[in-house]
């Protein structure tokens, strides 16, 4: 499949459902001259994973479908830096090395083009620091902190730790280190991102395109988005079908109104994946309300549920199911994930 793709097939691919690509022009010119092109992902190890992370897991599915060789970062030491304690930091990384191939697995992506890279098997080298260090010389602490205040949990002016500047330069570093022609990551990343194209070409390394998708928003509420540090907005890989029904009836989804987590996760997960297996999205509703809807398409569920055509309690029963089916893969596991996740997180 991926040989038959033509440029212009692989850009639609890897333009589709994201926010902001920077280098769209350096993009198509990388697609016509690079047989196997390199994209990066870091996640650093604090949080679980939660169902949020198959965003960007969909979109490495897109990049691999389009013949990219794809690299995810676990960051262990990204994590220490964002407060994940040192003497757990081994343990967030196994498990996180653990669950996160099982997405892959729920998504049916063939992975031969897929690797894992631990971050301390090449930030901690020589060369690497010594970069890092130049990279400091040319960012102000402003830039730096402004870069991470989306991101890392005590950027803020007032309490910042020097951590925070760090992380940022580090995330600038990888993109050489990996041997990336792409960064891609969450639309919150986007300071850091901006701030690796203007830090890069002063230490004589090429700058790399820049690629982000949404973040979906919390299970609580239409302003934040889905954390691993609260656990009522968000659906955790290890939930058992009963936990995530209970989390969807308690969600926040006002009947009419589309800004809301689970339309969200509808939109970039659920339908994406609808849509690339040629399936229906089915919602089952009792005879006397007019017995099941089938939807091909996002667009419509959202028509009708504004029109008030579709319940919000039908809607969410409908997702539950469907994540539920994502989670499979985690859930046969469940027993050995619970073990190393007790460790990680005590």
């Amino acid at each position: 499949m991926t040989k038959s793709l033509s440029v212009e097939e692989k850009f639609e691919l890897i333009k589709r459902n994201t926010e902001e690509i920077i280098g769209e022009s350096e993009l198509k010119k990388l697609l016509k001259e690079k047989k196997q092109p390199v994209v990066y992902l870091g996640t650093a190890v604090t949080g679980r994973p939660h169902i949020g992370y198959f965003v960007w897991a969909l979109k490495l599915a897109d990049f691999l479908r389009a013949g990219f060789k794809v690299k995810i970062l676990l960051a262990d030491l990204h994590g220490a830096l964002d407060n994940t304690p040192w003497p757990v930091l081994d343990k967030r990384y196994d498990y996180y090395k653990k669950v996160i191939p099982l997405m892959f697995e729920s998504l049916g992506v063939d992975t031969k083009d897929l690797e894992f890279v631990k971050g301390s098997d090449f930030q901690l080298k020589p060369e690497y620091m010594y970069d890092l260090l130049q990279a400091s010389t040319f960012t102000s602490v402003h830039d730096a902190l402004r870069a991470a205040s989306e991101v890392v949990k005590n950027a803020e002016i007032e309490r910042a730790r020097v951590s925070s500047l760090i992380y940022p330069l580090m995330q600038v570093i990888d993109e050489q280190y990996l041997g990336a022609d792409i960064q891609y990551a969450g639309v919150d990343q986007r300071k850091i991102m901006v701030l690796a194209r203007e830090v890069l070409p002063k230490l004589g390394y090429s700058a790399r395109i820049e690629v982000m998708t949404p973040m979906i928003q919390g299970l609580q509420g239409s302003k934040s988005k889905m954390s691993a540090s609260v656990e009522s907005s968000k659906i955790d890989l290890l939930d058992d079908y009963e936990t995530i029904k209970k989390k969807l009836q308690n969600a926040e989804c006002v009947e009419g109104n589309t800004n809301n987590g689970i339309m969200a996760f509808l939109k970039h997960v659920i339908m994406v994946i609808k849509h690339d297996k040629k399936e229906k999205f089915t919602v089952e509703r009792d005879k006397k309300y007019g017995g099941d809807l089938h939807y091909r398409g996002y667009g419509d569920i959202e028509k009708d549920f504004v029109h008030k055509k579709l319940h919000p309690q039908d809607l969410k029963m409908a997702v539950a199911k469907e994540i539920n089916n994502l989670l499979k893969p985690m859930q046969k596991e469940r027993v050995k994930l619970e073990k190393s996740s007790k460790e990680a997180y005590k």
